[in-house]
C-alpha cells in the first residue's frame, strides 16, 4: 500500500522550543515536524540568531529535511506528543 506523505508550504518559528516547525499529512492526519536551530546551524557559516535567518536556512535545506521527515514518519519515529523531531 502506498502511504505517501504530503508536505505543505507552511513554516513557522517556535521560539520557546528553538525549532522551525513544518507540517506533513499522511492518510488525512496532520503531523508536526520540527527541526532544531542547532541542527540547521551546520548549514550556515554565520551563527543563526533570529527566526528569519533560521527559516531561510531551513528553506535552502527544505527538500532534504522533508525527505528525512518522511523517512521518520514511515518508520513511525514519533516523539511522545506525536511529532517528528530532527536534530
Amino acid at each position: 500500500m502506498n502511504q505517501s506523505v504530503i508536505f505543505n508550504e507552511l513554516v513557522r518559528w517556535v521560539d520557546g522550543l528553538d525549532v522551525v516547525e513544518f507540517t506533513a499529512q499522511q492518510q488525512g492526519n496532520l503531523i508536526r515536524c520540527q527541526v532544531s536551530r542547532r541542527y540547521l546551524q551546520q548549514f550556515s557559516a554565520p551563527k543563526l540568531v533570529g527566526a528569519d535567518d533560521t527559516i531561510e536556512v531551513f528553506e535552502h535545506q527544505r527538500f532534504d529535511l522533508e525527505e528525512m521527515a518522511e523517512a521518520l514518519i514511515t518508520e513511525e519515529a514519533f516523539d511522545s506528543q506525536g511529532n517528528i523531531f530532527i536534530g
